[in-house]
């Protein structure tokens, strides 16, 4: 029979007490989540408070008395810039006047606008309206046309008034909308341009054998020849198969870098944005009662010092935190200073693993550093995450000299300055007599994650 005897075992375990958590935690927050984690703890705990906020301006300082002279400009509506004189009032009010934020445009009001401008009846402007109304961000149709005009009060319209109505919303600028798909937009905007050659729509059903290069097969199975067929689909590149997303509205993200990164003389400055980080200390008040004698309410007086425990240690956390952000930020520098001095294409293979190592700290806390936190340098705001990217040649900073973020500018650099529309082949010829040795088909693996469409799509 098998007996249970009592036995000890001698382990070692890492026990997370809950400020190790709090201070991991911290490690990961952005400028903007730890101010509200600071506003939150300073709430929870009255041990803490503020010393000095910078981010925030008196009424005082941010009303100042007028001097007398100064009077009578502020009657005129330029009183702002009118202190200045000359050509610094006229740069500052341009910039002022640049930097207003506006709503661009959409698709729907650029084409109603151009719809009141034609002399149609009250109906066909109606049918007119009301297609436009149902467009995605390409310009196509959302619902079939059919079912737009069913439950009209006084029926739908004719078929022949709602295709007036198409033809009409079809020729607006941007040609080719209210269409639905890309390949009737195409068909649409060759019917509006007489200086098309005849027989073009025959290669409308070969695009995706046009866009791969393999104008033989294209040329097989519209009967034309392969001189006939390069002719079309050089022409029709000059329109546009989704005329709806230059109207698109763009994905603005507005963020608050936690390090600048400036260049002065031959060096580089690191400075920490510290002005939305208020300063903070603990209580006099709470100071003087843990200080005070040991007659008091006992209960009273752990709470306090319990308070103030909790606050020192918060205090520490933050410090530890902006101390271990500049170190990792200077530690990128030294790694990526080629990108600092020639910009995004010079970005140099880089992995959390030589970053650890050279600071001395596990590959995590140089990952949660980096988390959701940005940088701003003379190039624009990067992610710091940017700065870590692998070699075209492979997993880690090993192999190859260039990062595959690097190419990846190099390939919108080539893009943005094409003449004429660069297959992908032809950018890898170009990348190779750079000396970046690239296969095709990761040089359209890197386009897509640029979001840049192929050469027939531009």
């Amino acid at each position: 029979m098998q007996l249970q005897r009592p036995s000890f075992i001698q382990e070692q375990r890492l026990r997370m007490s809950p400020q190790i958590y709090q201070s991991i935690k911290l490690l990961e927050l952005p400028i903007v989540d730890l101010r509200e984690k600071i506003e939150e703890e300073i709430e929870r705990n009255p041990a803490l408070e503020v010393l000095e906020d910078r981010s925030t301006v008196s009424l005082d300082e941010a009303v100042k008395p007028l001097k007398e002279e100064d009077d009578y400009f502020e009657l005129g509506s330029d009183s702002g810039f009118a202190r200045r004189g000359g050509d610094e009032a006229s740069d500052e009010q341009r910039r002022f006047i640049e930097g207003v934020p506006s709503r661009p445009e959409t698709l729907q009001e650029h084409l109603l606008w151009q719809l009141h401008l034609e002399p149609v009846d009250e109906e066909l402007r109606l049918i007119c309206e009301t297609l436009i109304q149902n467009f995605d961000e390409d310009g196509f149709h959302k619902e079939p046309v059919e079912l737009l005009f069913r439950d009209l009060p006084g029926g739908p319209p004719s078929p022949e008034r709602i295709g007036a109505g198409k033809k009409l919303v079809q020729s607006l600028d941007p040609p080719g909308t209210c269409t639905a798909d890309y390949r009737e937009s195409l068909k649409v905007q060759i019917g509006l341009r007489p200086d098309m050659p005849a027989g073009i729509e025959d290669i409308l059903d070969c695009l995706e054998l046009l866009e791969q290069g393999r104008f033989t097969e294209a040329a097989k199975k519209t009967g034309r020849t392969e001189d006939e067929v390069r002719l079309f689909f050089d022409r029709i590149k000059e329109l546009s198969p989704f005329p709806g997303r230059s109207f698109a509205p763009a994905d603005v993200r507005f963020v608050v870098p936690d390090v600048q990164i400036v260049k002065k003389d031959e060096d580089f400055v690191i400075v920490l944005n510290d002005e939305e980080i208020p300063v903070l200390g603990i209580s006099p008040f709470f100071m003087k009662i843990a200080e005070g004698p040991r007659k008091g309410n006992r209960v009273t007086r752990d709470f306090v010092r319990e308070n103030i425990r909790e606050a020192r240690w918060f205090i520490q956390s933050v410090n530890q935190r902006n101390h271990t952000l500049l170190r990792v930020s200077r530690a990128i520098v030294e790694f990526q200073r080629p990108f600092f001095i020639d910009g995004p294409k010079a970005l140099a293979p880089l992995t959390l693993r030589d970053i650890a190592k050279e600071l001395g700290v596990h590959e995590t806390t140089v990952s949660r550093i980096a988390n959701g936190k940005y940088v701003q340098t003379e190039w624009g705001i990067f992610e710091i995450r940017h700065f870590f990217s692998n070699s075209i040649s492979g997993p880690g900073s090993g192999g190859s000299q260039y990062s595959k973020e690097g190419v990846k500018e190099v390939i919108r650099e080539l893009i943005s300055a094409e003449n004429r529309h660069l297959s992908d082949q032809e950018i890898t010829g170009l990348l190779a007599k750079q000396g970046i040795p690239l296969a095709r088909r990761t040089v359209a693996k890197y386009r897509g994650e640029l979001d840049l469409g192929s050469s027939y799509t531009r």
